[in-house]
């Protein structure tokens, strides 16, 4: 996901980061080194450098950051950043339990229902097409129980 643009609010204390889709807010006390009374943001900019994945910013003691776009997204909380980081959490759990399991590859496929490169790409965890379902019936198979929690927010 690439960066637009990104602006200073400082009514608000945050960034504004825009992106194709929308724009996100992100919150001064986030960023590191953080800006303070007597040292605030001199410059900010979308980072070429990084293939407009990230901001760099500067404060005006000279210190400089750089925040990337999954920072944002996570900060935001946007529901599709946390879907693929759930996914890519069950994936890299679905690694660790191949690599103790006695069953092998063409088992596990056999018992899926689905072929061997099927199980291949369940075991990318760069491969966000998959579903969340079909990672959770390969960890079935390989003898693992998928609670998910669900709590009130602390303040």
């Amino acid at each position: 996901m690439k960066i637009r643009s990104v602006s200073l609010n400082r009514r608000r204390s945050v960034v504004n980061v825009r992106m194709s889709r929308q724009t996100y807010l992100f919150p001064f006390s986030r960023l590191d080194p953080a800006p303070g009374p007597d040292d605030d943001i001199v410059q900010c900019a979308v980072d070429a450098e990084l293939a407009r994945e990230a901001f760099s910013y500067r404060l005006r003691s000279g210190r400089a950051g750089t925040v990337h776009v999954e920072q944002v997204l996570e900060a935001n909380e946007d529901p599709r950043y946390m879907r693929d980081l759930l996914l890519y959490r069950l994936t890299i759990e679905a690694q660790a339990r191949i690599e103790t399991t006695p069953l092998s590859k063409r088992e596990l496929a056999r018992r899926l229902k689905t072929s061997l490169t099927q199980i291949y790409r369940l075991l990318d965890q760069t491969n966000y097409r998959k579903s969340i379902d079909q990672v959770l019936g390969l960890l079935r198979v390989l003898d693992c129980d998928v609670d998910f929690v669900v709590t009130r927010r602390s303040a």
